[in-house]
């Protein structure tokens, strides 16, 4: 029982001489980190443009992230650093530090025949095409001719500015 005693009795030292340094700062309870360049952040979220919802995590689970690695659009990273717990924030994203502009070079034409026969191609349908490495991609279908559609292969969010209601979970 002794030596139990002796082991709280040096962990209680060590988090005296931290605190004394400046090396350790207790929070109460419920109340979170600073999110910080590598620290694990969950947030819920409603995205909304020209005052339509686009995308939510109502519903879901909160989106997970690392901060600082890009796993989010660059301009909600920003935002999001410096919050706690429990923070709530309206977050306006430029297309610049969102998906970028629209580039006028990420068009194609697909030859109607390398589509399936039963596919009646219109303007504005969303399709899958396949990158090289294998994955899936969506691109939307901006023009329809005789024997070819042209297919834009920009992020469907580019060019657009995101508005965000942001919740630190």
């Amino acid at each position: 029982m002794q030596s139990k005693n002796r082991g709280t009795t040096v962990l209680v030292l060590l988090a005296v001489f931290l605190l004394q340094a400046g090396l350790y700062s207790p929070k109460a309870a419920g109340e979170g980190m600073t999110i910080t360049d590598g620290s694990k952040v969950k947030i819920d979220y409603t995205l909304t443009m020209d005052g339509e919802v686009v995308d939510s995590s109502e519903g879901r689970s909160p989106l997970a992230y690392t901060q600082g690695s890009g796993q989010i659009i660059p301009g909600l990273e920003k935002a999001l650093l410096g919050l706690e717990a429990g923070d709530e924030k309206q977050v306006v994203v430029s297309p610049q530090e969102g998906y970028g502009e629209v580039n006028p070079g990420a068009f194609r034409q697909i030859p109607k025949t390398s589509l399936p026969e039963d596919l009646v191609p219109k303007v504005g349908m969303m399709l899958a095409v396949q990158g090289p490495a294998g994955q899936s991609r969506p691109v939307k279908v901006s023009e329809v001719k005789d024997d070819s559609i042209a297919v834009d292969l920009n992020h469907p969010l580019a060019g657009k500015t995101l508005n965000f209601k942001v919740k630190v979970a």
